[in-house]
């Protein structure tokens, strides 16, 4: 039976597989095992590991996120077909907690046009499906699919199914961003209350954002008798994204006055877990986006500096240090040697292997020999961008520029699967002339740059440069990130990170829109 009065909220994590699908957000295996373990050291409570029948890929970073897991519940997707439960239990049967997902459209919209199934043809699946998912696995979650577009008596009969056929959590997501938080918390009132077996679930919200009010729903639907809320680091996800577990986490932990729930959130894990997963999707986080924007903590106006001055209170309702934030620090220089770069590293919650320190510490030499100034900030950006493309079939080896009044002249070696080799072009200037110098090393003919975008990663003329890039071939989009002193060399390092992930893609089949 399920207490629903406990003031535990469960994380359910679901960056892995909603997060991925949007668009230009791919990750390979190790760039999804380094999620999965920073998602542990957050605290999440279950995460969704990706749809294992959607291709060899994401079936192999199922079990492998499943073999690595210590104490997280770990879920993958599927859709209410044998076949796909089958895959998702190969996929998840090593996990200490496994979980099938498995979910089916609700809504009179859904049915009719995406499933082209009757009610009780819907209600026929859902009974069969469940069933078979709970014969596998001891712990089945059912999704229903547009459940706040879906009509009220129908929704309770098959939330009322699905628990009599072995779910043990139900997740009535808001699927197109389309409930207010009144209605969504409506919804989740009138189905526990009318559903006799209500008392055996965990009921569960999954939140997008298309009109901004993701988190609020969710926290309405907890208010309501949720206790698992499904969400995403930084809120990436499909269209406006999913709403964002470090905002749900800090609104509880801020405003426990009025929300008394809880989560297991590690909050000074926070920072780590969104740099890090912007750092693997290329998807850089807006400077205002609450909790882990770059202007989340900073004051400008005279008025908040003076408050802050005397008290910081009085314009902060809560601390960076609360939620992992590091200051600033100028201790690190060209002097510093391998001891203190590694103790540093250690601080900003980095491990890295022997391998690894070393790479890192040569590309800080490096920078310290550039760089007056050392900040915290740089060493993050440089550590990221060296274990981010660790494990890229295309690496940049060495750029050389000639740019002036003319074309641009452009010398590029690349490390293409442990092969170094050099091409030299010109270009009108020299990203175009390096970008043409990519093209002639791996042609990609039929992939077009979208987005090409700069910032610095601290102030001052010497300040380290991070660099996107989006690249788009047929229907599939990449984003590629890359940091450096030099602003041509982040460039060209973020678009061999994209042309990584788009070859990565290449190899994905499709398959259809999950739920969510």
């Amino acid at each position: 039976m399920t207490d629903r009065t406990t003031d535990t909220v469960l994380i359910f994590d679901t960056t892995l597989r909603d997060g991925e699908q949007s668009p230009g957000c791919s990750m390979n295996l190790e760039e999804k095992l380094q999620v999965a373990a920073q998602l542990e050291a957050l605290g999440v409570d279950i995460i969704e590991a990706g749809f294992a029948i959607a291709s060899p890929g994401d079936f192999e970073a199922v079990s492998e996120v499943s073999r690595q897991c210590e104490r997280a519940t770990v879920a993958s997707l599927a859709r209410a077909a044998n076949a796909d439960i089958e895959r998702a239990w190969e996929a998840v049967r090593h996990a200490r907690r496994p979980r099938i997902h498995t979910f089916i459209a609700t809504s009179p919209l859904h049915m009719k046009v995406k499933l082209n199934k009757t009610p009780e043809e819907t209600i026929a699946a859902i009974e069969r499906t469940v069933a078979l998912a709970r014969s596998l696995c001891p712990d089945v979650e059912w999704s229903a699919e547009d459940a706040t577009r879906s009509e009220p008596d129908f929704l309770c009969r098959a939330v009322e199914t699905a628990i009599r056929a072995g779910a043990r959590t139900i997740n009535l997501p808001d699927t197109v961003g389309y409930a207010t938080p009144e209605t969504y918390a409506a919804m989740f009132r009138d189905v526990i209350a009318r559903v006799p077996n209500a008392d055996q679930a965990v009921f569960s919200t999954h939140c997008h954002n298309d009109l901004g009010l993701g988190v609020a729903n969710t926290l309405a639907a907890i208010a309501a008798g949720a206790r698992q809320v499904e969400s995403t680091i930084n809120g990436i996800g499909e269209r406006a994204g999913n709403a964002a577990i470090e905002e749900i986490a800090m609104a509880m932990k801020v405003r426990h006055d009025v929300m008394p729930f809880r989560t297991n959130i590690v909050a000074t894990e926070i920072t780590r877990a969104s740099r890090l997963v912007s750092g693997i999707t290329g998807f850089q986080v807006q400077p205002n986006k609450a909790i882990v924007g770059a202007n989340a903590f900073a004051h400008e106006s005279g008025i908040h500096q003076d408050g802050m001055l005397k008290d910081s209170s009085t314009y902060e309702i809560m601390t960076p240090e609360s939620v992992g934030l590091t200051k600033s620090s100028l201790v690190m220089g060209k002097h510093s040697g391998r001891a203190a770069f590694r103790q540093k590293l250690e601080e900003l919650g980095y491990e890295l292997g022997d391998n690894a320190f070393q790479d890192a510490f040569a590309r800080f030499k490096e920078l310290a020999d550039a760089k007056k100034a050392i900040f915290d900030e740089d060493i993050l950006a440089l550590v990221d961008d060296e274990v981010l493309r660790g494990h890229d079939r295309i690496q940049v080896e060495e750029v050389e520029i000639h740019c002036g009044t003319g074309p641009a002249r452009a010398i590029l070696t690349l490390s293409i699967d442990g092969v170094s080799q050099t091409a030299t072009t010109r270009g009108t200037g020299p990203i175009d002339a390096l970008f043409a110098a990519v093209r002639a090393l791996v042609p990609h003919a039929d992939a077009a740059l979208e987005r090409y975008e700069v910032h610095a990663v601290t102030g001052g003329t010497d300040a380290q440069a991070e660099t996107s890039v989006l690249l788009s071939e047929a229907g599939r989009t990449a984003r590629g990130r890359g940091a450096h002193h030099d602003t041509l060399v982040a460039g060209v390092r973020a678009y061999v990170n994209a042309l990584n992930k788009l070859m990565v893609k290449r190899g994905r089949a499709p398959v259809e829109a999950a739920a969510g």
